[in-house]
């Protein structure tokens, strides 16, 4: 079965891809692998939410928004290679704009991992971090990127 497959038969679809804030691209490919910019949680062009989580953004609803910001790694993969193209899942990393004191960022980022999980099974199993940070751009609550491995 396809990754575009098993995405239509869990009932999801890509997003357009989000268009960069800066001065970057969405994904560049490097031999084997394709890196993602930081995704951010749009949904149609416009961010979800913003604010702190554990002060603005329940943990919940920041989960959530991070399986929003796979979602638009994904659809940046997609565009560029193809998504049937990926190998494996190689990496995440999940940035948790935090509240003074919240220490959920694993938690939160799970929304991130869980999708990969869904969509790429056993191929979707990944290294990762969870980190808290300050601020992230536009006033976000949860950022992630990917690196994949793609075939020839």
């Amino acid at each position: 079965m396809s990754w575009t497959s098993r995405l239509a038969e869990l009932g999801v679809r890509l997003p357009e891809v989000a268009a960069p804030v800066a001065a970057y691209v969405p994904a560049v490919r490097s031999g084997s692998l394709v890196y993602t910019s930081g995704q951010l949680p749009f949904v149609a062009g416009t961010l979800a939410a913003t604010g702190k989580v554990g002060a603005d953004v329940s943990p919940e609803e920041a989960k959530d928004h991070a399986r929003t910001c796979a979602l638009n790694a994904l659809a940046a993969i997609d565009a560029l290679v193809g998504l049937d193209s990926v190998v494996r899942v190689v990496k995440l990393t999940g940035y948790v704009a935090s509240a003074e004191g919240f220490t959920g960022q694993p938690a939160v980022v799970n929304g991130a991992s869980e999708l990969l999980g869904e969509v790429f099974g056993d191929a979707g199993k990944h290294a990762r971090a969870a980190v808290g940070v300050a601020e992230l751009p536009l006033g976000a609550p949860v950022e992630v990127d990917l690196i994949v491995e793609i075939g020839e």
